[in-house]
């Protein structure tokens, strides 16, 4: 009798292995066990199948058989599932979004990516807030959250943990993370994040410091927080980092690394440069008079114009500890610069989140610049380029078998054999524009581009 438990465990956890159950797998790490996955793919080569999707920039994520997905179509917010195995679609679910936040055209209504504990499907949207469905599209709740005060809109994607939806929502006007109860919805706790300076995009991951309660780890403008999953309180925090945190935390031996953007000094314009265009002479630039596209970001009150506090506000916000920081982890409290293991200014980038795979630690730059790097010391081993895939990009690197694969925002995919000093063994093109990140599960790699999702696999 007591065999037959033992066995079902086995199985059970065979299975989550080969889940991607939320942004970039398994904690945010971006690896999967998976193998036999091809280096070479495309619209016509190694395909299993393509499937056509409503635009989103969400990311896949796959559990017990299934991939879950979001996107929007007009004034719809929908929710879909797909067969892994064959791409049929099996479910999409569509909720009429109760607002319209205009938000800068680099995002949109489904850029948070969904979680899932393979029994049910978890989802944000920043104009709706957090549903919650079953695994065959049967609505369980929904909790209304927002409206939010951004200019580029929010991203952080939910995060399940010990029967928890945790969800951070960064937002430049009251900022805050919740936690909810995965099987009811209602909230278990919420706290204020005031402190952050600006609006955050990062998603959290989990730490368990040896037998202590589990904490969730939280990037954010100017600094970065720990609290206890259970609780909500916060257990210790850095100041004074720099603004903008887009690429999520990664974790890996008793250390958090993370990037954010920022510079020694205040950066852009003074004032009084941005002053020479007040036609009017009334001391504030309005939109039409500043010509600048991201005018939205400067304009905290949404009341059309910039005036010298908004704009010194912003300014001065990137200011602090940027780059590539690798953080000891174990401390309490307000951490001191001593817990620094080592930074990095020159070889970063504040988009895409990095990733440590096989003891080495990867990240990907604009134009194509690839890095790699010891996670311990930040020792750089080889700094290259793909020549041909020299582009933005907003997907981040995920592995499996030996191989690297990054995402460009062309849609094409340079494959790399992993290791320090990593050989590109492939680029594919997909043909199509892509912002998510890739999921890999059962020897297959899905990726979603601008109109659908595909599934490849060596045949």
């Amino acid at each position: 009798m007591s065999a037959i438990p033992a066995i079902w465990l086995l199985v059970a956890a065979a299975g989550a292995q080969q889940d991607w159950p939320r942004f970039r797998g398994s904690n945010g790490s971006g690896v999967s066990e998976a193998v036999g996955l091809p280096a070479e793919f495309g619209p016509s080569k190694n395909v299993l199948w393509k499937t056509n999707v409503p635009f989103g920039r969400s990311s896949p994520v796959i559990a017990a058989g299934r991939i879950f997905l979001t996107a929007s179509e007009d004034k719809e917010l929908i929710t879909m599932a797909l067969d892994a195995a064959s791409g049929r679609v099996l479910w999409r679910r569509q909720i009429q979004r109760p607002r319209t936040t205009p938000i800068f055209k680099h995002n949109d209504a489904a850029s948070p990516t969904p979680a899932s504990d393979g029994d049910n499907v978890y989802a944000f949207f920043p104009d709706l807030g957090l549903v919650s469905f079953s695994a065959e599209g049967k609505e369980r709740w929904r909790l209304p959250l927002g409206p939010f005060n951004t200019f580029y809109g929010l991203a952080a994607s939910p995060v399940l943990a010990g029967g928890l939806v945790l969800q951070i929502c960064d937002a430049r006007v009251a900022p805050f993370l919740i936690a909810v109860d995965a099987a009811t919805g209602k909230v278990r706790w919420r706290v204020d994040r005031s402190e952050t300076r600006f609006e955050g995009y990062a998603t959290p991951v989990l730490w368990t410091p040896g037998n202590a309660p589990r904490q969730v780890i939280v990037l954010g403008a100017n600094r970065l927080d720990a609290y206890a999953v259970e609780t909500g309180e916060r257990m210790w925090w850095m100041r004074g980092l720099g603004a903008f945190p887009v690429g999520s935390p990664v974790t890996g031996n008793d250390t958090v690394l993370f990037t954010t953007f920022g510079s020694d000094a205040p950066m852009g314009p003074t004032f009084e440069d941005w002053l020479k265009k007040d036609k009017d002479g009334d001391g504030r630039v309005s939109r039409d008079e500043a010509q600048f596209e991201e005018f939205g970001a400067i304009d905290a009150n949404n009341d059309g114009y910039m005036d010298r506090q908004e704009w010194d506000r912003l300014r001065s916000s990137s200011v602090g500890d940027y780059g590539l920081i690798a953080l000891r982890l174990g401390g309490s409290g307000d951490l001191p610069q001593s817990s620094v293991a080592w930074r990095n200014k020159k070889t970063y980038d504040s988009i895409s989140t990095p990733l440590i795979y096989q003891n080495v630690f990867y990240l990907v730059r604009s134009v194509g610049i690839i890095a790699s790097m010891d996670p311990a010391t930040g020792e750089v081993y080889k700094i290259d380029r793909t020549k041909e895939a020299m582009e933005t990009y907003y997907s981040s690197p995920v592995a499996a078998d030996g191989k690297v694969f990054f995402v460009g925002e062309s849609g094409k995919v340079t494959v790399l054999k992993a290791g320090r000093n990593w050989e590109i063994l492939a680029v594919n093109d997909l043909g199509e524009q892509c912002w998510a990140t890739p999921a890999v599960a059962a020897g297959r790699i899905f990726i979603r581009t601008r109109t659908a999702v595909f599934g490849f696999a060596s045949k």
